[in-house]
């Protein structure tokens, strides 16, 4: 799988030390992903929230948008990306599998009933129809692990269908345009699919639990505590402010994934965010590593207990 072929990078930085004081950085670099519907990211973006909170050191702050958790993997790993914005905990655990210490700084999200499989429209599928098929989405993701699941629960593999790596608005054209049987979908990607006739097989509901995460390198977040501590408090306000201006929100995130206020809300209703990382997360983490592990989606164990920092429950 494409995570393997970080570990070159990874290596690199895993061996780096953290031993003496890194100097104050000029710039900090920051990554955000439209699908998953983290709308916290969007808010302090478009608010310009860290802008303001690091004006005075006159740090400045790059946005940069990835598609998915492997590719703001690849660039953390080259050194470019000091924090993920949005990441799942699927990729976190893979991660630190391969060597690259990621660890979580904070929550963004539960948004099992965002991420579904949705059949070619036309067309009636369950997930035994599937066997044969050609099944598009992105690899190394919760939408993976929740193909595998779903597969798994009915006595079939992942062997036993056709399935193609691709990110999420390349999955969602192929199905759109009949060249795939099935897709993997999450947020606006699925209420798009659900519009244009494509129905919804199954979702995450009671296969797999998603946690959408903030992470940083374990070296970053030593040589930078103070600039890691200050990104978690901008996040939270960020999400207060969602709190107190839901209709605005809601706007935003319509005019962001071109779809109507309605259905906004219904992904924010359906997305679940929060910020303080619980026990219960972390248990989860645990299950995720044994699914992944015995899929043959992670080849070493990792401490969980180390992949959340200690901010992350404050």
């Amino acid at each position: 799988m494409k995570i393997k072929s970080l570990t070159a990078s990874i290596l690199i930085l895993a061996a780096s030390a953290a031993s003496a004081a890194a100097p104050q950085i000029k710039e900090l670099n920051i990554s955000y992903v439209k699908p998953p519907f983290v709308l916290q990211l969007l808010v302090m973006k478009d608010r310009q929230m860290l802008e303001k909170e690091f004006e005075k050191e006159g740090i400045k702050v790059n946005w940069h948008n990835m598609g998915t958790s492997p590719e703001a993997a690849r660039t953390m790993g080259a050194g470019s990306l000091d924090i993920a914005g949005n990441m799942n905990t699927a990729a976190v655990l893979m991660l630190n599998s391969e060597g690259l210490p990621v660890r979580i700084l904070t929550g963004t999200a539960h948004p099992a009933s965002n991420f579904a499989i949705v059949s070619k429209p036309g067309t009636h599928l369950t997930i035994k129809d599937l066997k044969g098929k050609q099944v598009v989405g992105p690899k190394g993701t919760f939408l993976h692990q929740l193909l595998i699941a779903a597969l798994e629960k009915e006595g079939l593999k992942e062997s036993d269908v056709q399935f193609v790596n691709m990110g999420i608005p390349k999955a969602l054209s192929a199905i759109m345009a009949g060249r795939a049987d099935a897709a993997l979908v999450a947020s606006s990607a699925l209420i798009k699919a659900n519009k244009s006739g494509a129905e919804t097989i199954v979702n995450a509901d009671g296969l797999v639990e998603p946690t959408l995460v903030m992470t940083t390198t374990q070296k970053f977040a030593e040589e930078h505590q103070d600039i890691v501590k200050r990104v978690s408090k901008v996040y939270k306000e960020a999400l207060q402010w969602m709190k107190n201006n839901p209709d605005q929100t809601a706007e935003m995130g319509a005019k962001e994934h071109g779809i109507s206020v309605e259905n906004a809300k219904t992904l924010i209703e359906r997305s679940h965010y929060f910020d303080k990382m619980t026990q219960k997360d972390v248990n989860d983490l645990r299950v995720n590593e044994k699914f992944l592990k015995d899929n043959g989606m992670m080849r070493k164990p990792v401490k969980v207990e180390e992949l959340v920092l200690p901010l992350a429950f404050e």
